[in-house]
């Protein structure tokens, strides 16, 4: 949220090199970048952690949502945050009080799609976890297929209860995502 609110924002110099950098990040496959990334965890001891894990996560969902919320800042009137600063409020202050609850539904999506691309992460699950208690789901769901044969009854009743946790999170999501969008439309 920083870089987004930085690069929609602010005016420095690098600002659209640093978002076609972010485009960039996000052209890469991640078939492509695996073994760099495996050779590089294992020179720094990170094989076989959930630290490897969330920093490809977080690296390939960035350059996404950095492109998703800067655009959803730009629809934010900058009326609203010169007002604020008229009032005395810094610029940290308006992005925490003003911004942030305006910018919800944004978030929200933000958020969702970070989550999905996590919960459905498998070539780097399968590249950097080799312990069984560290596997995530969508591993754990691929120890059900075998070379000569298929637990396909076990395979569909595993899948259906990973499927149980994007439900409730969404249940609860959806509530959220409708407040926020009510709430950023009310103008007083």
């Amino acid at each position: 949220m920083p870089a987004a609110y930085a690069i929609a924002r602010l005016r420095f110099v690098g600002r659209r090199l640093a978002l076609y950098v972010y485009l960039v990040v996000q052209m890469f496959s991640p078939v492509v970048v695996a073994i760099s990334l495996f050779k590089t965890f294992a020179l720094f001891n990170l094989l076989d952690t959930y630290v490897s894990l969330i920093l490809t996560d977080a690296v390939f969902t960035m350059a996404f949502s950095v492109w998703l919320m800067s655009g959803y800042f730009r629809t934010i009137p900058v009326q609203i945050e010169e007002a604020d600063f008229i009032d005395g409020a810094t610029r940290l202050q308006t992005v925490r009080l003003i911004i942030m609850p305006i910018a919800a539904p944004g978030l929200v999506t933000t958020m969702i799609y970070t989550f999905i691309y996590a919960w459905n992460d498998f070539i780097f699950s399968l590249s950097f976890i080799q312990s069984t208690s560290k596997m995530p789901l969508t591993l754990g769901l691929y120890c059900f297929i075998g070379r000569w044969s298929s637990r396909w009854q076990l395979l569909t009743a595993a899948a259906f209860l990973a499927i149980i946790p994007v439900l409730v999170l969404f249940y609860l999501i959806q509530g959220r995502l409708v407040t926020g969008l009510a709430g950023g439309a009310v103008k007083e």
